[in-house]
């Protein structure tokens, strides 16, 4: 039974970078705006969507959460220091990686979270104390090798990305530490609050509300298939997996990612990249093999 639980958490944290790796395909539709622009109906829309979710379907988790708060949560300073600081590195993460989408490349986009992995793995062991064996610890050598193979040649591109990246391990990092709460409603918390962040920002740089009927479409989407549930998902499985495991896990990421940009966007292929994906695959498996091991007699009792 508990194998079968560490394979449903494992799953949800594969899910979610499958997710995100097609998220170029929607934000290049809304090149033309702003990134900023996007990000803050972006937010706004996911925040409105999810209420309404909680409110309707999930009122006793909401209650649920609500008590935990009151009664067994003992530093609530602290608490709120962490989910305000996963706030400013999620919508910081948020508005760099659009901006790179749609001004650099998808490719500098999939590079953001080829390099991410290796922060959050290697943060998670200094801050959070994670074990490392000497397997992972390879399979991070090999992924600092591919990163610079591909970064080879694109100074600009790999500044971008290591913004990008690190923004997104030090979220995945804090969200680590907040146990305790409902998952979708710690993500509605920290929707409301990226609001609040972004709201003066709106105020002083206004945009007027877009009237294009593609527009909203693709924010919609981008809130509920491409925030909503990913978010969820990787939250969720941040229960019981270790912060390095999922942070080596958004390794599914940049390899869809990649395939996306070659395939759909036509950005050109060479040997440089063809090298350093394999080494990525490489340094996915190895850094997994034990877990992979473990889940593979529970996937076949589902079956």
């Amino acid at each position: 039974m508990e194998q079968k639980q560490q394979y449903k958490y494992f799953l949800a944290g594969f899910i979610s970078p499958v997710i995100w790796g097609f998220f170029a395909i929607v934000l290049r539709n809304l090149s033309l705006f702003p990134a900023q622009q996007i990000l803050d109906y972006r937010i706004f829309t996911s925040l409105a969507v999810l209420v309404l979710v909680i409110l309707i379907f999930r009122k006793r988790q909401l209650r649920a959460d609500i008590y935990h708060y009151k009664e067994n949560v003992a530093n609530k300073s602290h608490l709120w220091r962490i989910v305000i600081l996963s706030c400013i590195l999620l919508t910081g993460n948020w508005l760099s990686f659009i901006y790179v989408i749609n001004n650099v490349s998808v490719q500098a986009g999939a590079f953001a979270y080829m390099v991410c992995p290796l922060l959050t793995a290697i943060g998670a062991f200094l801050i959070l104390k994670e074990p490392l064996s000497k397997l992972k610890w390879l399979a991070i050598g090999i992924s600092l090798i591919s990163s610079a193979i591909l970064g080879w040649g694109h100074l600009s591109d790999v500044l971008w990305s290591f913004f990008v990246a690190i923004l997104f391990a030090g979220y995945l990092i804090a969200q680590r530490s907040i146990q305790g709460f409902d998952k979708l409603n710690l993500l509605g918390i920290q929707l409301l609050i990226s609001c609040v962040f972004i709201l003066p920002l709106e105020l002083l740089n206004p945009h007027e509300i877009p009237a294009s009927f593609n527009f909203w479409i693709n924010i919609v989407i981008i809130a509920v298939v491409f925030t909503i549930i990913p978010l969820f998902l990787s939250l969720f499985a941040m229960i019981k997996i270790p912060a390095s495991t999922a942070g080596i896990l958004i390794y599914v990421n940049p390899i869809i990612a990649f395939a996306v940009a070659y395939f759909y966007f036509h950005e050109g292929f060479s040997l440089q990249k063809l090298i350093s994906y394999s080494l990525l695959a490489i340094a996915v498996m190895l850094f997994n093999l034990e877990y992979i091991k473990k889940l593979l007699p529970v996937m076949k009792l589902e079956k």
